[in-house]
């Protein structure tokens, strides 16, 4: 009787002959031929990704499964914000890259499957689910798969709130924190860049009559595109890091009475180590030296009598000087951001010095004018100028010296007659810092 072979479910297979260099075959295609049905242990050759797969019984695995390497994670986790991370790191792979975000204690525990760039990087959107539920200060694990099924080590990131300080709006990409007066802006992200525009405190204009009118306070902005204080550049790029910053808003300079004295300047207004400074204040008709406009930000207009002063470099320009000693010339107007201060003429005060336009908050606005110059021996009212200059002084009639606007940083008007007697000048404007931010780069 034949012996019977056994079934090939029991053969082994084996080389009898060790010191062989022959082989054996295993089935060999596609990933799309995988068995539909495979078992744990079935091995075969995928010519797909040109690799030797087994079966474990819930996934085909490499024979040669690499294991991924984080080295690094860039990039913020924000509160609130969407943002992107940066992964770095080895052995990624081709496709289908889990990356799992991991708190406990804000019930976060989330994957989101990538495409890396390369073997070696890999750029991820942080899902809602972690930045609507993290709180800030708690560190969130991350950690990859790889199409392996590899998993890496893990890396911590921080939840970061967003910055705080001052009024905050948004318009676009951009996260807008205004200050109308002096507080702090406090910043948790490690690297961030900012744009400003810093405009300082308007001064007064000049008491008694026939008075200069107050310069705007100086303007700076570094804002791509936009024009910084006397018709400059834009400023340099600013990267703050994680701190509190005092903000400082500077106050509009004083109505000067209606003595023979010169306008009071405006305060100083500042961010990080970036400082405006106050408008120069009015020229007033005194013979003995006080006619002459002072120099600040943006320079005071000098009285029918005297000479308008310079601004400051990169901050603003300088104020007209006066028609002459007739008492039917009027003074000159206060320089502006972007304009010098009209002088003035027999019968006409200087206006005030045209401001500057910003959109720094989404909508453009214009500030830091110079105020109007007081009138001479004629009814004649100069103009602000625009961007929150006050009005000159009229002579002979109930029309007093218009203030500058508030957080404008524009000069007050310079005085003139009121009735029959003299004049105070009008208050300079307060100040204005507004800082802003991209949120998508953060």
């Amino acid at each position: 009787m034949p012996s019977k072979s056994k079934p090939i479910a029991e053969q082994q297979v084996y080389d009898t002959n060790t010191t062989s260099t022959g082989a054996f075959d295993i089935p060999v295609g596609t990933t799309a031929q995988r068995p539909s049905s495979p078992t744990s242990g079935h091995i075969r050759f995928n010519t797909t990704i040109q690799e030797t797969e087994i079966y474990d019984g819930n996934n085909w695995l490499k024979v040669n499964a690499n294991t991924p390497v984080l080295t690094s994670v860039t990039g913020n986790i924000v509160v609130g914000t969407a943002t992107n991370l940066t992964l770095s790191g080895s052995e990624f792979g081709g496709a289908n890259l889990v990356v799992n975000f991991l708190q406990s204690g804000d019930n976060i525990n989330t994957n989101v499957t990538i495409t890396p760039s390369s073997s070696v990087a890999a750029t991820v959107a942080v899902p809602a689910a972690v930045y609507n539920n993290v709180t800030a200060g708690n560190d969130v694990t991350i950690q990859i798969t790889n199409e392996d099924l590899k998993t890496s080590n893990v890396i911590l990131k921080t939840g970061l709130a967003l910055p705080t300080g001052g009024t905050v709006s948004t318009s676009g990409n951009f996260r807008i924190h205004t200050f109308n007066s002096s507080a702090d802006f406090i910043n948790q992200i490690p690297s961030l860049s900012v744009e400003y525009l810093i405009v300082a405190g308007g001064a007064s204009g000049g008491g008694y009559y026939y008075a200069g009118g107050g310069g705007a306070g100086g303007y700076r902005t570094n804002v791509t595109g936009q024009t910084s204080g006397a018709n400059s550049s834009a400023e340099s790029a600013m990267s703050i890091s994680a701190a509190t910053y005092p903000v400082v808003v500077g106050g509009g300079g004083s109505a000067q009475g209606t003595s023979n004295t010169q306008g009071n300047a405006g305060g100083n207004s500042s961010f990080n180590s970036i400082v405006s400074l106050g408008g120069g204040g009015g020229g007033s008709n005194n013979g003995s030296g006080a006619g002459n406009g002072l120099t600040g930000g943006c320079g005071g207009g000098g009285s029918n009598k005297g000479s308008g002063a310079v601004g400051t470099a990169n901050q603003g320009l300088g104020g007209g000087g006066g028609g002459g000693a007739s008492n039917t010339n009027g003074a000159g107007g206060g320089g502006g951001a972007g304009a010098n201060g009209g002088g003035g003429s027999a019968g006409n005060a200087g206006v005030g010095g045209a401001g500057l336009s910003s959109n720094i908050t989404g909508s453009a606005t214009t500030r830091a004018g110079g105020g109007g110059g007081g009138a001479g021996a004629f009814s004649h009212q100069s103009a602000g100028g625009a961007g929150g200059g006050g009005t000159g002084g009229t002579h002979g009639a109930s029309i007093a010296a218009g203030a500058g606007t508030a957080n404008t940083g524009g000069g007050g008007g310079g005085a003139s007659h009121v009735g029959s007697g003299t004049g105070s000048s009008g208050q300079g404007g307060s100040g204005i810092v507004i800082v802003r931010y991209d949120t998508t780069a953060l």
